[in-house]
């Protein structure tokens, strides 16, 4: 049995190495520190993000797993993702979830970081890197519109529209200051056809001139429009381009807005649950025909709405108890 390699005598005996020595202990100690050392490396906080490779303008889920340590729980937590915070909710014990927004333009990586505070002043930081694929080229949807759609603006109505960016934008910085006040999945704001998806280009006349960052919906003017989630009516106003809008802040950093209403149905500051009428169909604004555009924020960041409708009910706690892990946290400036 001497050439058979199968054949090893057991040895009871490990030779540990320590800089200048060499130490001989029992295998049964040996496998007792092994263990020490696993359990060590396992009592770190983690940081995970699904999908790892989201599409541009994806809604991102976040799940960060930090046991307490000793006794030494966490008493906050801070995070950041594409310039954007990150608003962590107590999900199982030691567990907490957020989402987070991919930029429509973001190539190459992205990364999510993440500083929890502990009761004894230590500070840990995680983070966690998405690969973002190459931008694709837009689907073309092909449009014939009167040629003054493809004009360029003048520099009034530029400005107008300058102006009424940034107030759209204003919505989503300030809905990060109220923790999400819904507590079930979001709906689709009418069940009728998509005729227009998130991300597609649109070619007026043979030109390519823009990327479509809503979802439009079939309607003839009139036809109700509905909250996709509990919110407060932020914005009810008359765009230049979205013609008439609705913009609900639904806290934790999201917005979404309901644009060509023939009527709104709401005024700023009322609160709306879900599935309630806040509109009707229209065709006001720059638009070739009566639907409905549906978009959506996170913080400043436009991001394809169906996603919203894609997290589930499960995805955040219907009760969500007002503790520091889960109060929410204002702009961060955790580095990238």
């Amino acid at each position: 049995m001497c050439g058979d390699d199968s054949y090893r005598p057991v040895s009871f005996f490990h030779i540990l190495r320590i800089p200048g020595h060499f130490v001989k202990i029992s295998t049964s100690t040996f496998a007792i520190l092994a263990l020490f050392s696993s359990a060590l490396g396992a009592q770190g906080a983690r940081l995970s993000v699904v999908p790892a490779r989201p599409d541009p303008g994806a809604i991102v889920r976040l799940t960060l797993s930090a046991p307490t340590l000793h006794s030494d729980s966490i008493v906050s937590i801070r995070g950041a993702m594409a310039g954007e915070p990150l608003h962590f909710i107590p999900s199982i014990a030691g567990t907490w979830r957020a989402i987070g927004a991919v930029p429509v333009d973001a190539e190459g990586g992205l990364v999510a970081s993440v500083i929890l505070q502990r009761v004894s002043g230590k500070t840990e930081t995680v983070r966690a890197r998405l690969a973002l694929p190459k931008l694709p080229p837009p689907v073309a949807q092909p449009l014939a519109v009167d040629s003054a759609f493809t004009r360029p603006l003048d520099s009034a109505t530029a400005a107008r529209v300058a102006r009424e960016n940034a107030r759209a934008r204003e919505v989503g910085l300030r809905a990060h200051d109220s923790p999400p006040m819904w507590s079930a999945s979001f709906l689709r704001p009418r069940a009728s056809v998509i005729t227009s998806e998130f991300g597609s280009g649109r070619l007026f006349n043979g030109r390519m001139t823009s990327r479509h960052l809503g979802v439009d919906f079939r309607g003839a003017v009139g036809e109700p429009v509905r909250a996709a989630n509990r919110g407060v009516v932020a914005l009810v106003d008359s765009f230049f381009l979205a013609g008439n809008v609705v913009y609900i802040d639904h806290g934790g950093g999201v917005v979404t807005a309901y644009f060509h209403l023939s009527k709104p149905l709401v005024a700023a500051g009322d609160t709306v649950t879900r599935g309630q009428r806040i509109g009707l169909v229209g065709a006001t604004g720059r638009v070739t025909g009566p639907h409905l555009h549906w978009a959506a924020r996170y913080g400043t960041i436009t991001v394809n709405p169906l996603d919203l409708v894609a997290l589930g009910r499960k995805w955040y706690p219907t009760s969500q108890p007002a503790t520091a892990q889960s109060a929410t946290i204002r702009r961060s400036k955790a580095s990238n």
